[in-house]
């Protein structure tokens, strides 16, 4: 049990306490339909109720007696202030029950960075948003530092080579994202560094508008040398047409939107799923299933941290492991047996990916407002079994 003067924590602590096991109770006072769209959930189980803000003002003392005393209780709502009267109104009865600062917007913009373990010479960070699933890596070697898929939030990428001591040198995205938007273009212009992207991804899907932003072209079996190390790009048409997987030093797979932890990236959010979910079969099996079962597969997303998660907090594992444990993917007999099982396991289209990936294209400049907007809630790119 805490201490009954601290009022608050950070959505660091509470990532903290979430990755350690602690004992708590998270009471979400949010309403119905935000709360059933986008829940805090963590490698580690913990218990939640949910008990909207509105309850407690019209029946304070009822709903304050639904809410058990035997653990401290973090309170979350959408910002911080209706959560803040609610956690205000337990501690008046004895309660140890704290505010999450900021809500669930500050926990939606919350990192975590973590090194990935035993890479010799090569350092490779995780850079994690916790809340969205979204993973993105700098990968430094003899001080000179890539980025893979960095998110919009653009000071994350430069406090860590300021702390870590690397210089950005390029910058890839595997592929035009859509279920967030990219911090790509915007670094690479202000460090004055290449941004790297597959031309087929340089055409909205949707709108069939080229992209306004700039960009080098990335193509099969296109190498980039970084200190003593070197990138090798693997074109994998499938979830995108322009989808990129980067090798770096033969071990190392960053494969973007294709194989995740659990589960594939799915091929419909261009709108041409019956298309492309054969283009993704052949990429799969012909291109990174063939590589060797020791290869470390670093994906650009993850779906549930109890499933995926390690115990340093970090998101990996080995190509044959990964086969192992994703028979149905895997084990297709024919690319239509394939196509079929994809086809019928896609999760619900998130109409605001068609704007995000307007966004990554140059087409539509969000404010920050709008930027939150459009990436509220978890990324759905891989198949709906990776989400049960």
């Amino acid at each position: 049990m805490g201490t009954l003067t601290k009022t608050a924590i950070t959505v660091a602590e509470l990532d903290e306490m979430i990755e350690r096991g602690d004992s708590f109770l998270l009471l979400d006072v949010r309403n119905q339909d935000e709360f059933e769209r986008w829940k805090i959930e963590g490698r580690n189980p913990f218990e939640t109720i949910h008990i909207p803000y509105f309850a407690f003002l019209e029946n304070e003392e009822a709903n304050i007696a639904r809410v058990p005393k035997e653990k401290r209780v973090v309170v979350v709502c959408a910002k911080g202030g209706s959560s803040e009267y609610v956690a205000n109104l337990l501690r008046e009865r004895g309660y140890d029950a704290v505010n999450l600062e900021g809500g669930m917007i500050a926990w939606g913009n919350y990192y975590r960075v973590r090194r990935i373990p035993d890479t010799g010479d090569l350092a490779i960070y995780q850079i994690i948003r916790v809340a969205r699933g979204d993973l993105a890596y700098a990968i430094v070697s003899e001080g000179e530092g890539i980025l893979i898929d960095p998110t919009r939030h653009i000071e994350q990428y430069t406090n860590l080579a300021e702390r870590e001591g690397f210089r950005i040198v390029a910058i890839f995205d595997t592929h035009a994202h859509a279920d967030h938007i990219s911090g790509g273009p915007k670094l690479a212009k202000q460090l004055g560094v290449p941004y790297f992207l597959h031309p087929y991804d340089g055409i909205h899907p949707i709108d069939m508008l080229p992209a306004t932003i700039e960009y080098e072209y990335l193509k099969d079996n296109f190498t980039f040398q970084f200190g003593k190390a070197t990138l090798k790009g693997i074109h994998i048409p499938g979830h995108t047409l322009g989808n990129m997987a980067f090798l770096v030093n033969d071990r190392y797979l960053f494969t973007g939107d294709s194989i995740f932890i659990v589960s594939v990236a799915r091929p419909d959010l261009g709108g041409r799923g019956e298309e492309w979910a054969p283009l993704h079969y052949d990429s799969l099996y012909n291109k990174l299933l063939v590589l060797p079962d020791e290869t470390v597969v670093l994906p650009a997303h993850f779906a549930t941290a109890s499933r995926e998660g390690r115990p340093d907090g970090t998101f990996f594992d080995t190509l044959g492991n990964i086969k192992r444990n994703n028979p149905q993917e895997y084990q297709a007999k024919s690319k239509e047996e394939f196509v079929q099982f994809i086809l019928n396991t896609l999760p619900v289209f998130p109409p605001q990916y068609v704007d995000i990936k307007r966004v990554n294209a140059g087409l539509l400049v969000p404010d920050e407002e709008k930027a939150s907007e459009l990436e509220l809630g978890k990324n759905v790119c891989a198949l709906a079994g990776a989400y049960n």
